[in-house]
């Protein structure tokens, strides 16, 4: 998880912000789906 991240959400739990708290564990939730796209690639055929 990036740093940035994890601050973000720090913050966001200590203000007790929901919204901010959804919207960042969606993020991340995108972030994650889109890393493990970008790391299955396809087997090249011989």
């Amino acid at each position: 998880m990036p740093n940035w991240l994890k601050n973000q959400i720090q913050t966001a739990f200590l203000q007790k912000d929901r919204n901010q708290i959804k919207l960042l564990n969606q993020c991340w939730f995108f972030y994650t789906e889109r890393e493990s796209k970008q790391s299955v690639k396809p087997l090249k055929s011989v």
